[in-house]
């Protein structure tokens, strides 16, 4: 596992000089083994705006700034939100295998522009450090300081405040982001946390795996993939024994049944490696014991990974948006 230290971030003359590469993940990620991380997408950044299609403003807020973390955030407000009646308020993590993407990233920026605008809810998007150079469970650490800050703030950030409903808060991720915003939804119902009422959490072809492969996992493996989520996982968290690690595993976490919500909603794709994993997620909760009200699982067909984050406004993406607006203000 010392393999996993010391990564640093790619620049132009280490790009000409180094070319052994030591781990591939493309299309998302290679490291050389001189140790530079080349992120392959979601490099870009998207300015804070006013989104042309949707008219939803957005603007950035500092959570956490110390000599460790620089955690951030970035804020939503639909067209016609007004004070007169409050919106529910949607904390959203980005996906990206842990590794790339951003809160600011061109994707999510539309992606959450979109579902802001169609779902009428303030947002909060959370921007986490990323694995190699900060590994798991440092998106984890990060995520709870972002929600711990939304518990504390809520009488003083003004756009949450004034305009966002504390009764109704959601929590909602894609892939990696699925993964941590059900984690956070545990520690919610482990700990709580004081100034908001946590309804419920939708994971979007959520991160999960395991050691025994379920489904049609092994044909996607061999047909499509060139690496294997397994191994992703044991590269962004080289401190789990395994895939049957609860964090990457739901099956195995003795505390699933303290999920702090009241509803969840699953989407997967019919084509995605994952989808057999949302499908045993819902199996896996009800088993737990989960005193929640009702746990959907949504397939959308011939569709792959998140992709209504990646095409919003095709017919499916915009079906799926709706289907998450529709769960966000039951």
């Amino acid at each position: 596992m010392s393999s996993y230290i010391g990564y640093k971030q790619s620049s132009p003359i280490t790009s000409i000089i180094s070319t052994e590469i030591r781990h591939n993940f493309s299309p998302l990620l290679k490291v050389y083994k001189d140790g530079r991380v080349e992120r392959l997408i979601g490099q870009g950044v998207a300015p804070a705006s006013v989104h042309e299609e949707t008219g939803v403003q957005s603007k950035d807020v500092d959570v956490v700034s110390t000599p460790k973390v620089k955690l951030s955030a970035r804020l939503y407000l639909p067209k016609n939100a007004t004070p007169a009646k409050k919106l529910p308020l949607l904390i959203f993590i980005h996906g990206g295998g842990f590794m790339v993407e951003s809160a600011y990233s061109p994707q999510y920026h539309n992606h959450v522009n979109y579902l802001v605008g169609e779902a009428n809810v303030v947002a909060v998007s959370i921007n986490y450090r990323l694995a190699p150079e900060d590994p798991l469970p440092a998106a984890y650490e990060d995520s709870w300081l972002a929600l711990k800050w939304v518990s504390e703030n809520c009488d003083r950030e003004e756009w949450i405040k004034n305009y966002a409903d504390m009764g109704r808060v959601f929590l909602g991720g894609d892939s990696a982001g699925g993964n941590i915003a059900h984690h956070m939804g545990i520690r919610i119902g482990l700990e709580k946390l004081d100034g908001f009422n946590f309804r419920g959490i939708f994971l979007n072809c959520p991160y999960f795996w395991g050691e025994e492969r379920i489904g049609n996992e092994s044909s996607h493996h061999e047909e499509e993939l060139n690496w294997c989520p397994g191994d992703l996982w044991r590269f962004v968290s080289p401190s789990s024994k395994d895939c049957d690690d609860p964090r990457i595993n739901p099956r195995m976490d003795p505390n699933l049944s303290k999920l702090g919500c009241e509803k969840v909603l699953v989407y997967v794709g019919e084509r995605d490696v994952f989808r057999d994993r949302g499908w045993y997620y819902k199996e896996a909760l009800i088993k737990s014991g989960w005193d929640g009200d009702n746990i959907e699982v949504f397939e959308v067909e011939g569709e792959d990974h998140v992709s209504d984050v990646i095409n919003p406004q095709t017919q499916s993406g915009i079906a799926t948006i709706k289907k998450v607006a529709a769960f966000l203000n039951q």
